[in-house]
This record gives C-alpha cells, sequence and structure tokens, in this order.
C-alpha cells in the first residue's frame, strides 16, 4: 500500500511514497520461542539428514514453522502453508535469524519432510532426544508412564496394506480408520512415544511394542506403567515383571475374571456390612473432601503356562459411590421406561387399539420389553384373560322372538399390574459401581488409594487425544501415502507435546507464586485463574501484529508491534522467554 506523508515526515525520509506492510503476529512468536526453547530444531536437523544439494531451510526449521502454523490456524493442510509464510517473511525471518522464503514451503518440500519423519530409523531417535531434552530442561518426574490408544476415522480409499482400513471404531464406524498407540508421561499428559497403525488391528498387540521402546528410551527400571483393561493381558504383565517395571490396570469382565468377580464382590459387600472397607478420600473442585471410591485387596500368584515363570501380583476390589449412583439411576430410569412400555402393550378397547388375543403373544412381547430395557427379573407382570360376549341375530332384518340368535365372544388379554422386585433390585444395586484392578507394585510402592486415584487421571491421556483431535485436527488428514499419513501424525504430535510442556511450566510457575493470570477469558474480564489451558493462553495473544513502513526500494524505516499487555508479559515471563521475543520484532526508526 502507498502513502502520501506529511511535510515534516518527508523531510525526515526524504521519499514522498512510501510503502506500509501490516503482519499477523498473534501467537506465532510465542510458538516459535517455546520450541526452540524445547530444542526442536537441533534434534531434527540432528536426525533428518540433508543432501549436499539441498537448498532453503535446513528440516528442523521447515518443521518448526510449520508447526506454528499448524497450532496457530488448526490447518495442517500442506497447499496452505506457502501463501501464510508469504504473509509473515518479516516476522518469521525476524525470529529464526534467517532469510525465510515462501518456496521452502511448497507442497512437495513437506512432503519429502513427512517422509523422512515417518521413518522408524529417524524417528525413534528424534523421540528418545527431545524426550530426554524436555525431561531435563523441564525436570519431569518419569515414574509414572499412561499407555492408550485412539483411531482416526476419514474419507480415505480402503487399500491392500494400506493404513487406513475398516476396524472397531471409536469415531465412525462407517468409515476406514488408523489406530494411534501413545505413551504419555504423567502427570503432564505428554506423549513420549507414537505408534500408527492401520486400522483393523486390535489394541491388545500394540502395547508392547511401544512399552519397550519407551523403556530403552527413558532407561530406567521401575516405571509404573498404566493402561486400560487391554493392558491387562498376561503377555503384557509377564513382560513389564521381567523387566522389573510394574503395572495397573483394570481387569476385563470376561472369561475367568467374571466367574471370580460375583465371589469378589459378594466378599466386598461382606466387607462393607462389617466396616472393614477401605475408604478414599479426595478433594473436589470446591475444595471438599469427598468420598472417591472404598474397597479391599488380597495377593495371588501368577503364572505363565509351559513356564516357570511367576510372580506375587495384589487384586485391588473397589467400589465407586459415583458410579453406583449412576447405575442405580439407570436401572432406575429404565424400569420407569420399560412400565411405560408394558402398560401400553394392552391398551383399552376402542377404535383404532390394537389387542393382544392371543396369551402367548402377550408373554413374548413382554419378555422383548424387558429384555430391550435391560430389566429383566425385577418387573413382576399380571395380567387376565377378558372375554366380552355379544348376542347377535342370524341373517339379515328385523328381529323377532322366534329369530335365530348367537353368541360372539371377543378374547384379549389385559396387564393388570406392574410391579417392582424391590428385592431383587436392591440386590442388583448393591453390587453396582464394583471393579478389579490388578498390579505387581507393592503396598510401599502403590497403596490402595495411591493405586484407585492414580487410575482416575486417566482423563490425561484422553486430554492429549483430544488436542490432537481438536487444536490440530487430525482428522480428517488430508493426505493418502502411508508414508505421509505416519509423518504427519507424528508431526502433530510434536505439536500437542508443545501445547502440553507450555501448560505445564506456566501452571507450575503460577502454582510456586501463590499468583493467578487475568485476561484469559474474554466473557469475564474480571476473572482470574491459576489453572490457564495452553489454547486460552494462545488466544490471549491474538490481535498483536507488526506494522512495516518501507522504501518503494525495499529500505526499512521502521517496524511497530501492538503494544503487550501486563498480563502476556507476563506470561511470557514465567514461560522463560520474556518480552523481548516480541520486543525484538520492532525497529524504532522515525518519531510517530
Amino acid at each position: 500500500m502507498s502513502i502520501q506523508l506529511s511535510g515534516q515526515a518527508e523531510d525526515r525520509v526524504g521519499k514522498s511514497e512510501l510503502v506500509i506492510i501490516v503482519e499477523r503476529v498473534d501467537d506465532v512468536a510465542l510458538l516459535i520461542g517455546q520450541m526452540v526453547k524445547m530444542g526442536l530444531p537441533e534434534v531434527l536437523d540432528r536426525h533428518i539428514p540433508r543432501h549436499w544439494k539441498q537448498r532453503g531451510r535446513s528440516w528442523g526449521w521447515t518443521a518448526v514453522m510449520w508447526l506454528a502454523y499448524i497450532l496457530t490456524e488448526g490447518d495442517h493442510r500442506k497447499v496452505s502453508v506457502e501463501a501464510y509464510i508469504a504473509g509473515m517473511q518479516h516476522t518469521l525471518s525476524q525470529l529464526t535469524a534467517q532469510a525465510i522464503a515462501p518456496l521452502d514451503f511448497r507442497d512437495d518440500r513437506l512432503s519429502h519432510l513427512l517422509k523422512h519423519v515417518s521413518k522408524p530409523k529417524y524417528w525413534h531417535p528424534i523421540e528418545r532426544d527431545v524426550n530426554a531434552h524436555s525431561i531435563e530442561v523441564y525436570d519431569l518426574s518419569q515414574d509414572v508412564i499412561r499407555c492408550d490408544a485412539t483411531t482416526v476415522s476419514g474419507d480415505h480409499e480402503v487399500t491392500d496394506g494400506g493404513l487406513f482400513q475398516f476396524g472397531h471404531s471409536k469415531d465412525d464406524s462407517s468409515r476406514p480408520q488408523i489406530t494411534v498407540m501413545m505413551g504419555s508421561l504423567d502427570p503432564l499428559g505428554m506423549p513420549l512415544s507414537t505408534d500408527v497403525l492401520s486400522g483393523e488391528r486390535a489394541d491388545d498387540g500394540v502395547y508392547l511394542p511401544i512399552i519397550d521402546r519407551l523403556r530403552a528410551g527413558l532407561r530406567k527400571k521401575g516405571l509404573l506403567f498404566v493402561g486400560d483393561c487391554k493392558m491387562s493381558a498376561l503377555e503384557i504383565r509377564t513382560s513389564l515383571t521381567g523387566h522389573h517395571d510394574f503395572y495397573l490396570s483394570p481387569l476385563p469382565l470376561t472369561g475367568a475374571t467374571a466367574e471370580a468377580m460375583d465371589a469378589w464382590i459378594a466378599e466386598g459387600i461382606a466387607k462393607d456390612e462389617a466396616g472393614e472397607l477401605e475408604q478414599i478420600f479426595r478433594t473436589n473442585d470446591r475444595g471438599h473432601e469427598v468420598l472417591a471410591a472404598e474397597g479391599y485387596e488380597f495377593e495371588r500368584t501368577c503364572c505363565v503356562p509351559e513356564s516357570d515363570k511367576e510372580w506375587t501380583e495384589r487384586v485391588l476390589v473397589v467400589r465407586s459411590p459415583a458410579h453406583a449412583a449412576r447405575q442405580a439411576a439407570g436401572v432406575a430410569s429404565r424400569l420407569g421406561h420399560a412400565e411405560k412400555k408394558l402398560a401400553a402393550l394392552t391398551p383399552p378397547r376402542g377404535r383404532g387399539k390394537r389387542q393382544i388375543t392371543d396369551e402367548a403373544t402377550l408373554v413374548a412381547a413382554i419378555a422383548t420389553v424387558l429384555t430391550a430395557h435391560r430389566v429383566e427379573g425385577l418387573l413382576h407382570v399380571a395380567w387376565e384373560k377378558q372375554i366380552e360376549r355379544t348376542t347377535q341375530y342370524v341373517g339379515r332384518g328385523r328381529g323377532a322372538a322366534s329369530r335365530e340368535k348367537r353368541v360372539i365372544e371377543k378374547t384379549r388379554y389385559h396387564i393388570t399390574r406392574i410391579d417392582r422386585q424391590g428385592d431383587h433390585i436392591a440386590a442388583l444395586i448393591q453390587r453396582f459401581g464394583w471393579k478389579a484392578f490388578v498390579t505387581n507394585a507393592v503396598q510401599e510402592r502403590l497403596s490402595l488409594a495411591d493405586a484407585v486415584l492414580c487410575y482416575r487421571n486417566e482423563y490425561r491421556v484422553e486430554r492429549l487425544f483430544n488436542r490432537l483431535k481438536s487444536r490440530v485436527h487430525i482428522a480428517p488428514l488430508f493426505v493418502t501415502l502411508n508414508e505421509q499419513i505416519e509423518g504427519l501424525t507424528y508431526l502433530l504430535t510434536l505439536g500437542v507435546r508443545v501445547l502440553t510442556v507450555m501448560e505445564c511450566v506456566l501452571r507450575r510457575s503460577l502454582e510456586k507464586d501463590h499468583a493467578t493470570l487475568p485476561g484469559l477469558h474474554p466473557e469475564n474480564t474480571q476473572k482470574m485463574t491459576d489453572k490457564p489451558t495452553a489454547e486460552r493462553t494462545l488466544k490471549a495473544f491474538l490481535g498483536i501484529s507488526l506494522t512495516i513502513i518501507q522504501h518503494t526500494t525495499g529500505e526499512e524505516i521502521l517496524r511497530r508491534l501492538t503494544p503487550l499487555a501486563r498480563f502476556q508479559e507476563d506470561i511470557l515471563q514465567r514461560l522463560g522467554l520474556g518480552a523481548s521475543l516480541y520486543r525484538q520484532l520492532e525497529i524504532q526508526g522515525i518519531e510517530s
């Protein structure tokens, strides 16, 4: 854009026509600063080979700037990156101290980056080095590893050998999917290792490879691996025990566990009546101490068939009052719906009211309703046979005393009573909320209370998956080749890692200083928070722009940045980045 200067300004710059460029900075500077502090450019450049004829930015800086675009725009399409870079050349050049050319971010060059990242010989060392750097720099605990898998669906063509296949879906079973297996570090929920697998695979067989890689990368024994019931497979428990690590997972209600669970619950009920269950309390969001669970434990010996390997594990039988209450409410709701459906089976006589005239038909209809609402044995239904007799003259015409008559009978079955079986319902409710967990950790390492509360934090890995699907929008994947699907998924997990670390550092700083932050809730500007999310933190930097004034020859005269608010400077300081990260973009060349 060209402008005409005032006489005074014209005397100062010696030109009457200038060019003004405005670039959106927003949270890009913060994101790049965070990634540089995490060492991402160096780690990627160390492990991804650079061809001796290769021009343009290194693979590490290419990945960092692409990730900055993905995290700020929520768009991983390759085709959009070149235009975005062209609109931020000055900002990116200043932040990276490198000359940035939009052609460095062409579609084909980004495809080459994904191809490199998808290869295990590059990706596994990258994961290992990023983990080591993050754990060292941010002093992260390495005691609890959480493993879980999710699926990502897309409108992809299913081909032999392709990653997108139909399988048991957590998203949309009508579309093909990939399986993403992750190991994350507690309490951050930071991804440590990721595997991308074809979508038809069951989760059971994907735990051991990632556990082995995590163990090798962290180089520490005595790790506690936490997972869902699929991680309780005997093969996985045997492997973890053999490597002197620990496991904690619920037992699935199948096979021998399903048969034993009735006896375990009966013992738990007996202990509850005797006041022998251990109670576990937690502090809720309002600062009140509430009963989280109650339970007991016992030990048993595990062994591998046709092997001399055996070890002792603890079975934790736990009842959740909140879960039991939800189950009881569900039964009450189903009973109410079933009673309405049963009453509607035999409506009063009337026009358009279909009647049941056969007892077998009524019995079958009642059974169908009870089964559909899962209340078999909880309702008692009584009915009666009703016969309505009417007398009619035979033939047509008026009636007379001498005319022949006939009696017509209409039979219907009518439900007279629907009673709830109080004893059966009470006995069922008493068995609600129970779950069995197994662990090979001794009580000193993991008490019953610690085990329950540790497993309750499974939301951390689910939050990781949520970020993968909402913030960086992995679905739908705008790539089709296997190597690009893998490479892009791995790249996006690096983006999730950036968000997780940033959130952890900011919360830790606020907790240490007993401080709170304003400005993160636009709907309530007075609201303060001591637990800011990474998403709200990034959103707080929207609206920051860089204005550049140049001569028509291209020489820069002035750069002016939107002033930072005090709380934005506070955030940058707590993240260890400092306000200079943004202020370096400015050049105060002439007075306003």
